[in-house]
């Protein structure tokens, strides 16, 4: 029997999961720097916040390249990138912006309906990788719904709000009461691409 040593977990990775890594590190940095503005409202804490949105696109491009180049594609890859995935592009956005200033009732719910639609369509993928339809090179060759990194389209919008001085009370499109919450439209934003994402009709080519 083969002795199990200490770190022997991390002994197996490969440079892809190391990859992998980097980008939940700058999600979960991510959600540290927009935890830190909603502190201490410094606008360097969310534009690094932000800043790390595709940081982690790019390790999360990366990770697949390397393991398709090193023939290293697996289970367990698949399962790592998902869950740095959930963290990178579903909890800091939705981070982010209750940081921006989507707090009322209304917008947690549409928040926390982003988070979840997220954690389903990856839940999802990695169940049917398998039998969705393939290309030549063995790689899916399309998304059944919209990839959780679009959510960095939704950063995006919050970094140019936060230049042109539109979070908090300011925050694009003002607030709405309804019934005993407020809504902020731009939580709408989160609405839509969590429902884009777990669409089964709409297919993206998977580049």
């Amino acid at each position: 029997m083969t002795e199990s040593r200490h770190f022997s977990m991390l002994r197996g990775f490969r440079l892809a999961d190391f990859l992998t890594l980097a980008n939940a590190a700058c999600g979960v940095a991510a959600v540290f720097c927009a935890m830190a503005f909603a502190r201490d409202p410094v606008l360097a804490y969310f534009y690094a916040a932000a800043a790390l949105a595709p940081a982690a696109f790019i390790f999360d491009v990366l990770d697949g390249r390397v393991a398709r180049a090193r023939h290293t594609q697996g289970p367990f890859g698949r399962e790592l990138d998902s869950l740095a995935d959930v963290i990178s592009f579903g909890v800091a956005p939705a981070a982010l912006g209750f940081a921006a200033g989507l707090t009322g009732g209304w917008d947690w719910i549409a928040l926390i309906y982003f988070v979840c639609c997220g954690v389903s369509r990856l839940a999802r993928y990695n169940v049917t990788a398998e039998a969705l339809a393939k290309d030549d090179s063995g790689k899916v060759a399309y998304f059944e719904g919209t990839p959780i990194p679009t959510s960095v389209a939704i950063v995006a919008v919050l970094a140019l709000a936060a230049w042109q001085g539109r979070i908090g009370d300011a925050l694009f499109g003002g607030a709405w009461q309804l019934g005993p919450w407020v809504l902020h439209p731009f939580a709408l934003l989160y609405v839509l691409s969590g429902t884009l994402m777990i669409s089964k009709t709409l297919r993206i080519p998977k580049l």
